[in-house]
């Protein structure tokens, strides 16, 4: 019994797979995150730039 477990902690054909969901995971948490940030500031871009339109058309075209 010993034995086994002495070779199961010897062992490492895992550790590459291990690897790769580690760094897959983070690439995808990393994407995630970048995708709310992304979608928070074009919110508030799209009404500066909203805003700006309108004035410009107030100014160019007064009633």
């Amino acid at each position: 019994m010993v034995r086994v477990f002495r070779n199961f902690l010897r062992s490492d054909s895992g550790a590459v797979t291990v690897d790769w969901v580690v760094l897959t995971a983070s690439v995808v948490f990393m994407a995630a995150i970048s995708f709310y940030q992304i979608r928070d500031s074009s919110g508030s871009m799209e009404e500066a730039t909203a805003s700006a339109l309108a004035a410009e058309q107030t100014s160019l075209f007064p009633e």
